[in-house]
């Protein structure tokens, strides 16, 4: 059974952040979940000739400075509390993503939400340094929260988006979406991408080929069907959905086709080719979705 204990979201008191805490306080209410708003100081900068401009170092932010971020940081949490949500708020200084994982692992945090930035041209390939490092290294699930004008989802959840390549990652990320789904009452699709190479790369008749692809599709979908547990067809109005394309590019025009509130993709463990890379599919999918995603990293 899935469970989220304890959330964790970095504040930085933005409209995209603003947005994300209105999706953690709805995963929170759901699971009976600690909310934990974390927002994180800077370290100021002072004039020194001949430096003009140098990192304060260890001087921390004035008193000022503290209680009025910790002034407002407490009327964000404030929804949650009244919504019966076990919430507090913590500030920290320092480097935000390596404050925000430091604070996800020793809490510890069993997700984290986090806003990310726009998706103008310039957006589009930049999710932000402080949310790409998070999903990078973070020791727990990642839910990414695009700004409300980048995104037409609602909350709660209603149809939900689940990329399944039968890896062990792909699997843990559908319990987690199938647990979402009963929360949320929501529709589930169960999505696979058949890279099907051109008819030229294979030395057969077209007619051939194209037989072969539905056989594979059909193949397909009843794998992805057999995976949903009979009881899980009574809450979650389960569908499955097979697409010939690129995964990414077919998981981001599912989304849309769907008008998905929320795709759950899993990515696999942290060997030095994830940490560069993370995972070539997801990575983009993240990037380039129009509604939040959440990230389910591999435990092997």
């Amino acid at each position: 059974m899935t469970e989220f204990s304890h959330i964790l979201c970095p504040v930085d008191f933005s409209d995209a952040s603003r947005h994300a805490v209105g999706h953690a306080i709805a995963v929170a209410s759901w699971y009976g979940s600690r909310l934990t708003a974390l927002h994180v100081l800077r370290r100021g900068v002072v004039f020194e000739p001949p430096i003009l401009f140098a990192e304060r170092g260890a001087v921390d932010a004035l008193p000022a400075d503290r209680q009025q971020v910790w002034t407002s940081l407490n009327g964000w949490i404030e929804p949650a509390l009244a919504r019966g949500i076990t919430a507090d708020a913590r500030i920290d200084e320092g480097i935000p993503a390596d404050c925000i994982l430091q604070c996800a692992r020793v809490l510890p945090a069993d997700l984290v939400v986090i806003g990310t930035h726009g998706r103008g041209a310039i957006e589009r390939l930049v999710l932000g340094s402080v949310a790409e490092r998070v999903l990078r290294h973070a020791p727990c699930p990642v839910l990414t929260v695009p700004p409300r004008a980048a995104t037409a989802s609602t909350l709660p959840f209603k149809r939900l988006l689940c990329p399944v390549d039968f890896s062990q990652p792909s699997l843990e990320a559908l319990r987690v979406a199938l647990s979402l789904a009963e929360e949320s009452d929501a529709e589930l699709t169960l999505l696979h991408a058949i890279d099907w190479p051109d008819d030229e790369t294979f030395l057969v008749e077209t007619f051939e080929s194209l037989d072969m692809r539905r056989q594979l599709e059909v193949q397909t979908a009843e794998r992805l069907d057999a995976l949903v547990p009979d009881e899980a067809r009574v809450f979650s109005r389960p569908a499955t959905k097979v697409v010939v394309g690129r995964a990414h590019d077919a998981i981001v025009a599912s989304a849309a086709d769907l008008a998905a509130d929320l795709i759950v993709i899993g990515v696999h463990g942290r060997n030095q080719l994830d940490l560069t890379l993370f995972g070539s599919t997801t990575h983009q999918v993240v990037r380039r979705a129009s509604c939040p995603v959440l990230t389910i990293r591999s435990k092997q």
